[in-house]
């Protein structure tokens, strides 16, 4: 991978015109200057008064935007991280993969506020009188955004890497840490790009939340543009939240033309195909960079000693020399299944005793009842997603001209926070006497489509070109097409969107149960609704008790439905 990267920074070496040195030189200068600007409120007192969002005036929102961004990119690189550490432990260790994939999928369907309940006052008490506190809660808040979806992802690159490669693989010698750098993180490349582009997606959904931190008698709004939407809708200033939704389109259409889409530009050079495609990715900012003299000088030493490291012969240490018995195995994975277990019960029991001092029985039951509403919404809803976003994804998939041109629309639209659209929904549902229960449902879909949408782009775009000129030599068409070519293409792409979307819903679920426009609230009737009540009366029990209830329900629901449809995917739809 990192040759190639060598190889795409070192492209057009005869002297070209000055403007392109003047573009990206200009480009680079700005960014440095906004981080520096940005940074600056990082060092401010917690009390002080740019600490605090206390004005919507329209000229703060620049500023409000840059905040933001930081926050997200700083998730969105400690994501990054997340992902190529547990996902490669999960995918390359059978018995980690015991205990890192239930608490996986546990981590992506808790709702936010259920991290924020018990981590600002950590953060807060680490960086005691400082914003620093307030803002490392926040950007960890954004990051359980983030993470796991793409921790899925590249975890589902790694155990479908087609056996002939790994072979070819085997056969060179490459070591481990060759193997995962040449082979397998190259391979993962699409699918992991076009997650990242969810995944900041998804912390923009989220960032009222993160921004505007309520828990209790805790109440901190940082300078963002989530904090600047909350005041909005606290003051119903229905000029300040459309100022708020224009900035972020602003900010969305720059960073996708600036990183991600020369990132899928460069994506487009791992597919795993025979012949190359007619239409390629093409991206403005990498041509401009590729043409840049000093750009491209300044890149190349770092570039070949990432190559050089990525190429050291590191490998696993040697195991012992005794015998590999499958007898002795089997009771090393009983062993290791047996503390496992014994570590779940006694949290499970540290939860029940916490919680039974405060609550009842009764508490216990209507919490498993609004988790079983919950769960019916999301299902219902998971289907709706489906059968609208697979064609549709692979409709665009499928031609690279088109994804370019959707590509920023598609990301502005998963980044659309429900919080806008609580005006309506409250307006509405109180005029017309609806049922919260039915109307409320449909802003949880707001956020948790997108992850279906964004991987079956993914698993189309990756669909490798000369399977397609067999496609189009034998005449597959219509629906022998749809059953024998495409779906089993996408299929395991189409599993980790709908594993992430199934975790996104219930996390969604905290944000579109309970809904508020002024003094206005609306509540439908789950376990969403329950843990946001539980969380702005700062009861911890009840907090407690959603969280671990819904935790119960997802692990069962992952288990039961996509784990079998994920062992189905690397069993026997793979393109080997």
């Amino acid at each position: 991978m990192l040759s190639r990267f060598v190889a795409f920074t070192s492209l057009g070496r005869k002297a070209l015109p000055n403007q392109y040195d003047l573009f990206a030189f200009a480009l680079v200068l700005s960014v440095f200057i906004a981080i520096t600007h940005v940074s600056h409120g990082l060092t401010l007192p917690l009390t002080a008064p740019e600490s605090t969002v206390v004005s919507l005036d329209y000229k703060l929102l620049p500023y409000f935007a840059l905040r933001t961004t930081l926050r997200m990119f700083t998730a969105i690189a400690a994501s990054l991280i997340f992902t190529f550490v547990y996902a490669t432990l999960a995918a390359k260790s059978r018995r980690a993969a015991l205990v890192l994939i239930p608490l996986l999928d546990v981590l992506q369907s808790v709702p936010i506020l259920g991290f924020l309940s018990f981590t600002v006052t950590f953060f807060l008490g680490l960086f005691p009188g400082s914003i620093l506190g307030a803002e490392c809660a926040a950007i960890f808040a954004i990051f359980t955004s983030q993470a796991w979806n793409m921790a899925f992802s590249f975890y589902q690159s790694l155990r479908n890497v087609p056996h002939d490669l790994n072979e070819v693989a085997h056969g060179f010698g490459l070591s481990w840490w060759q193997r995962f750098w040449q082979l397998e993180t190259p391979f993962a490349m699409p699918g992991l790009i076009w997650n990242m582009m969810m995944s900041m997606s998804g912390g923009w959904f989220f960032v009222v939340a993160s921004e505007a931190i309520a828990v209790g008698d805790t109440t901190v709004k940082l300078p963002g543009i989530g904090s600047y939407l909350a005041l909005a809708i606290e003051e119903k200033r229905i000029d300040a939240v459309f100022a708020a939704i224009v900035a972020m389109l602003a900010v969305i259409l720059a960073y996708d033309q600036l990183l991600f889409r020369p990132l899928v530009a460069f994506s487009a050079r791992f597919r795993v195909e025979l012949s190359a495609g007619q239409i390629q990715e093409k991206s403005f900012v990498a041509n401009v960079f590729a043409r840049t003299h000093w750009m491209r000088a300044s890149l190349r030493a770092p570039a070949q000693l990432l190559r050089a490291i990525a190429l050291l012969r590191m490998d696993l240490p040697v195991r012992s020399s005794l015998p590999q018995s499958p007898v002795l195995s089997r009771v090393i994975d009983v062993l290791w299944v047996a503390c496992v277990g014994l570590v779940t019960v006694w949290a499970g029991w540290l939860i029940v005793d916490y919680v039974r001092q405060e609550l009842s029985w009764s508490d216990f039951w209507q919490s498993v009842l609004y988790t079983v509403f919950t769960m019916v919404r999301v299902v219902l809803l998971m289907a709706l997603a489906t059968v609208v976003w697979v064609p549709a994804g692979i409709w665009i998939g499928l031609r690279p001209a088109l994804a370019e041109k959707v590509q920023p629309l598609a990301q502005f639209l998963a980044a659309f926070p429900a919080n806008v659209i609580f005006p309506a929904a409250v307006v509405l549902i109180l005029k017309f006497s609806l049922n919260p229960d039915i109307w409320l449902s449909f802003l949880i879909v707001f956020g948790t489509q997108w992850y279906i949408l964004f991987n079956v782009i993914a698993g189309a775009s990756a669909f490798p070109n000369d399977l397609k000129e067999a496609v189009a030599n034998f005449r597959i068409h219509g629906w022998d097409w749809w059953k024998c070519v495409i779906v089993p293409a996408i299929f395991p792409y189409y599993v980790t969107g709908a594993l992430t979307a199934s975790g996104g819903s219930w996390n969604a679920a905290i944000v579109a149960e309970y809904v508020k426009w002024g003094n206005d609230t609306v509540s439908a009737h789950g376990i969403g609704a329950y843990i946001a009540k539980a969380t702005a009366d700062g009861d911890y029990p009840k907090i407690v008790l959603g969280v671990a209830v819904m935790s119960i329900f997802v692990i069962m629901f992952n288990r039961l439905l996509w784990r079998p449809l994920y062992g189905l995917a690397e069993r026997r739809l793979r393109l080997d």
